[in-house]
């Protein structure tokens, strides 16, 4: 067993996961059972927002801290930077050993990821494209050395069996490991355009519970929803399988576990695929923290974007996060040092749209630029404001209240929380042009204490 004071560390990932598929977000379905009791035991992030709804650019924020603006990994097929500092080169210089395992999604080609674009893990067994060169029980991931390794099983099986072998191996040393455990699921196969559960698990769950949005917009979910539950299932199952075998190694009480995504998934309701939308279903995603530091921390109603977990993680193993990370840390509010928190989440939206949104307590208040391509630029000097939620009447997004005159005090404030946002992120301030009044009149009314909600 390990006697090191530092604890280790293990980033369980998922892809294209949505919030509302975990029990502690109400979920009836009983998905995900090793998650909530990780969730309520640990410390559970109610409202954790991803700041780039696609994979790549989430990815990239991830593993620097950085908003994809700032890494230069603003759309997928961009590799990450490699003069940017990683947390695997920040674990690393604290005497951690470091691994990763499964997708990466920031290297120049759909297999291998050559030594100089892996962000720094010692060791290695991933594959850049992990959906272009895996299938659900065909998994195929490459080694320190380049070499192309087929693991048996169900992809997610697969995949956990190599990470409690590396458990295995990385506790018997005297370092602490920080292992990146990056899922494919509950990403849908693109050559099939499918969500392909285990055998068997599509069917437990289709025709179950269907979330309002997807009730009131369908899209793809009466196709896609069975299996993507399915996926989920396997999901906590492994996550399960991995917290046993910590326990049975004597290090579950000397390893903090990060569970997050790095986006959600709205079935082609949004626009014409699945992600890439400012949407609580696109870009709220499930997170919670346990281990040394979290226990008991509880649900938490800070609005925390995916740039606050880096720090927070890196404080939580003893390491001071870098000045340059826009993001901010829990660890000061979890110990009863601070109780001042920024109660909001900055955005941006590449591919289909060159788009921003910010998301509060209550309120989520997205711009679109109408003469920018979101393939080809990253951002742009005139926006136009798109849309306005009221998230605690209406959390799945249904009625947009931008038009309404009862709410432009709303929109104001926001847009000016939205234009400093952006220039946290480093982008140049641009203009935001007001939506029409098409509902000067409503029976709807805002107080003033709601505004800064």
């Amino acid at each position: 067993m390990s006697t090191s004071k530092q604890p280790n560390v293990i980033v369980f990932f998922t892809d294209q996961q949505r919030w509302d598929t975990c029990g502690t977000h109400g979920n009836p379905l009983d998905l995900t059972p090793n998650f909530d009791r990780l969730a309520n035991q640990g410390t559970h992030i109610d409202a954790s927002i991803t700041c780039q709804p696609v994979c790549g650019p989430a990815r990239s924020c991830l593993q620097t801290g950085l908003y994809a603006t700032q890494t230069g990994s603003w759309r997928n097929g961009i590799p990450l930077d490699k003069n940017l500092t990683t947390i695997a080169q920040l674990y690393k210089k604290a005497g951690y050993n470091t691994g990763y395992i499964g997708k990466w999604h920031l290297g120049t080609r759909d297999d291998i990821v050559p030594v100089e674009e892996r962000g720094g893990y010692d060791y290695w067994l991933a594959a850049n494209l992990l959906e272009f060169c895996s299938d659900a029980y065909d998994c195929n991931l490459w080694n320190n050395d380049n070499e192309k390794v087929h693991l048996p099983g169900y992809r997610v099986d697969a995949m956990t069996d190599a990470v409690i072998r590396y458990v295995d191996n990385a506790n018997k040393e005297d370092k602490p490991f920080f292992l990146f455990t990056s899922y494919l699921e509950p990403h849908h196969q693109n050559h099939v355009d499918d969500y392909p559960p285990p055998d068997g698990y599509r069917e437990r769950y289709t025709g179950k519970w269907i979330p309002p949005d997807l009730q009131q917009l369908g899209g793809s979910s009466g196709q896609h929803l069975g299996g993507y539950l399915g996926m989920i299932k396997r999901l906590d199952e492994a996550l399960g399988r991995i917290l046993d075998s910590l326990k049975s190694l004597n290090i579950d009480d000397e390893t903090i576990i990060l569970y997050t995504a790095d986006h959600g998934c709205h079935f082609k309701t949004r626009n014409s695929e699945y992600k890439r939308s400012g949407h609580e279903a696109s870009v709220r995603v499930p997170t919670a923290f346990s281990g040394p530091g979290f226990k008991g921390g509880g649900r938490r109603t800070e609005v925390m974007s995916l740039v606050d977990l880096v720090p927070t993680l890196l404080e939580s193993s003893g390491i001071e996060p870098p000045e340059e990370m826009p993001g901010r840390s829990l660890m000061p509010i979890l110990r009863g040092e601070a109780n001042d928190w920024k109660q909001e989440a900055f955005i941006q939206i590449s591919e289909s749209q060159v788009g921003r949104a910010i998301r509060t307590g209550r309120w989520k208040y997205g711009v679109v630029s109408n003469q920018n391509d979101g393939e080809t630029e990253s951002c742009a000097d005139l926006y136009v404001e798109n849309y306005l939620y009221d998230l605690h009447s209406d959390p799945y997004e249904l009625q947009n209240l931008i038009g309404y005159g009862s709410h432009r005090k709303v929109a104001a404030r926001l847009k000016e929380k939205i234009l400093d946002a952006m220039e946290i992120a480093g982008e140049s301030r641009p203009t935001i042009t007001d939506h029409e009044l098409t509902m000067p009149q409503s029976q709807r009314t805002v107080l003033p204490q709601e505004i800064e909600q």
